[in-house]
């Protein structure tokens, strides 16, 4: 069970260090522009793809039409993300140090959410397999160790 919440915990706080990034890149005195906060749109968006994809697809391992399109547009929506604080530099509507610090953000938000996808994703997307099973290991040691108590 002790690996389930540490891997959620590690997730959580690697989040917030992504969210300090881009909240940085937007609020520091001298840069003063909330134009980067766009991108939490792309954050919100870019799973979603791939979740519409593993209800709709086979199970097999080979990849199919359903998959390769989902793959492509979460690519679209990352690529956008990063994009974006880009386009935002060039016509100088925020400084360059945002920019950095927002793709700062983007690459930490980003990772987390793939290790969000390859520790909780394992089957169904909302089943967190690796916590019910180390919940389930949990219990069956204690009603192991109760049953030994009571002889």
């Amino acid at each position: 069970m002790m690996a389930g919440i540490k891997a959620l915990v590690a997730l959580s706080f690697s989040g917030a260090l992504g969210l300090t990034f881009l909240l940085l890149g937007c609020a520091l005195e001298h840069f003063g522009v909330y134009w980067p906060m766009f991108v939490l749109v792309f954050y919100i968006l870019s799973p979603i793809p791939n979740l519409i994809a593993r209800r709709h697809a086979d199970d097999t391992e080979s990849s199919n039409a359903c998959r390769e399109l989902a793959y492509f547009l979460a690519t679209g929506i990352v690529v956008s993300a990063y994009g974006l604080p880009i386009v935002l530099a060039r016509k100088s509507v925020i400084q360059w140090g945002a920019c950095g610090l927002v793709m700062a953000g983007n690459c930490v938000i980003f990772l987390t959410i793939l290790g969000f996808f390859l520790i909780f994703g394992g089957g169904d997307d909302f089943s967190w397999e690796q916590c019910n099973a180390s919940a389930k290991l949990h219990t069956e040691r204690r009603n192991t160790d109760q049953r030994m108590a009571a002889q």
